[in-house]
C-alpha cells in the first residue's frame, strides 16, 4: 500500500493492475474530519492514476444517501444504553466466563503505554505466529516496533490490561471516534485462554465506554468476507455485538475501474469463489500454517475467540 497527499488529505493506493483508493485510515477518523467525497472524487480524476475510489457512511447514518454504486458493509457493534442493559442481555455462559476470569485470579485494569506495558505486549505478540487460523502480523516484533504499532491516536485512546499475578496476559486498545469506541486490538496469551481474559476485558471496556457516554462500542466487522461460521463471529455474538449494515460506495474513475466494478473484480479474484470453497481453502491454509509456521512452537490452547458453556 502507498499513500499520497491529495489536497491535504492522505489517500491510500492499493493494487498494481487495478489501482484502488480510499481515505487513509478512514475507519479511525472522526466523520466530521473526513473530506467531502465529491471533492475527493473530483481531485482524484484531476490527478489521474487511480481506477476506483471507495468510501463509507458512518454510524448512525445507515440509510444510503449517495447515488454512486453501493454495496452493504457491516460492523460488529453494541448500541450503548448502559452497562446493566448490556450485561443483562448477555447469555448466561458469557456472564459466567467474566466471573470465572476473576475467580481464576485475573485482574482487569486500565493501563498506560509505558515500557512495562510494551514489554508485556511483546511477550503476547511473540507467543505464537498463528492466531485464529491466520498468520499473526505482529509476531516477531521487538520493543521499538511494538511501541510504534501501538502509538497511533494516543490522544484519544485507552488501554486495558489483563494481569495474572502482576504479569500482563492480555490487552485491549480502544480508540474513540466521535461518540464511538472502537477496538483497535484485543489479544491475550493463548496459554491462559482458560481464564477468559478476553471476556473480562470486553466487560471492563463496556463499563468504561458506558461511563464516557459513548453511543456505540465497535469490534471491527461482524463478518469478514463470505464466511459466517467462524469462532470469532460466535464470540462477538455471545458478547453482545450485533451486525449493523451500512453503505459503502465504489466510484469508478476510469473505464478500467468501471469494468472491474461491473465484473466484481474490485474485491480480488478470491471474492468471486463460492463461500463453501472459500471456507475449505481457509481451513487448508490454517492447517498449512499449523504444519509450517508453528514448527518448534509450543502447543497452545484453541483460539481465544472460542467461548465455553
Amino acid at each position: 500500500m502507498a499513500t499520497v497527499d491529495l489536497d491535504g488529505s492522505l489517500i491510500s493506493v492499493t493494487g498494481r493492475i487495478l489501482k484502488c483508493t480510499e481515505i487513509f485510515d478512514e475507519y479511525w477518523l472522526d466523520p466530521d474530519r473526513i473530506p467531502n467525497p465529491e471533492h475527493t472524487i473530483a481531485k482524484l480524476r484531476e490527478r489521474g492514476g487511480a481506477d476506483l475510489f471507495s468510501f463509507s457512511q458512518h454510524l448512525p447514518d445507515l440509510t444510503p444517501n449517495h447515488s454512486y454504486p453501493m454495496e452493504w458493509d457491516n460492523l460488529a457493534a453494541v448500541r450503548i444504553t448502559g452497562f446493566d442493559d448490556w450485561w443483562n442481555g448477555l447469555p448466561q455462559a458469557t456472564r459466567k466466563n467474566v466471573r470465572r476470569s476473576a475467580k481464576r485470579g485475573v485482574e482487569i485494569r486500565p493501563a498506560t503505554l509505558d515500557d512495562e506495558l510494551v514489554r508485556g505486549i511483546v511477550k503476547i505478540y511473540n507467543e505464537t505466529p498463528i492466531r485464529q487460523g491466520r498468520r499473526f502480523p505482529h509476531y516477531g516484533k521487538d520493543f521499538d516496533q511494538t511501541q510504534a504499532a501501538n502509538s497511533s491516536y494516543l490522544e484519544r485512546s485507552d488501554f486495558i490490561g489483563a494481569y495474572l499475578k502482576g504479569e500482563l496476559i492480555g490487552f485491549m486498545k480502544l480508540v474513540y471516534v466521535g461518540k464511538q469506541a472502537k477496538i483497535m486490538q484485543i489479544v491475550a496469551l493463548a496459554e491462559h485462554q482458560d481464564k477468559r481474559p478476553m471476556n473480562a476485558m470486553i466487560a471492563k471496556a463496556m463499563e468504561i465506554v458506558s461511563a464516557k457516554g459513548m453511543d456505540y462500542f465497535i469490534y471491527g466487522k461482524y463478518i469478514y468476507g463470505k464466511r459466517t461460521d467462524t469462532q470469532i463471529i460466535e464470540f462477538k455474538n455471545r458478547n453482545g455485538f450485533e451486525k449493523l449494515e451500512l453503505p459503502k460506495y465504489y466510484v469508478p474513475l476510469t473505464p478500467k475501474g468501471a469494468l472491474a466494478l461491473k465484473l466484481g473484480l474490485h474485491h480480488g479474484l478470491t471474492h468471486l469463489l463460492p463461500a463453501p470453497l472459500i471456507g475449505k481453502l481457509s481451513d487448508l491454509r490454517s492447517r498449512w500454517y499449523e504444519l509450517v509456521l508453528k514448527q518448534g512452537q509450543p502447543a497452545t490452547a484453541r483460539p481465544a475467540s472460542a467461548d465455553d458453556e
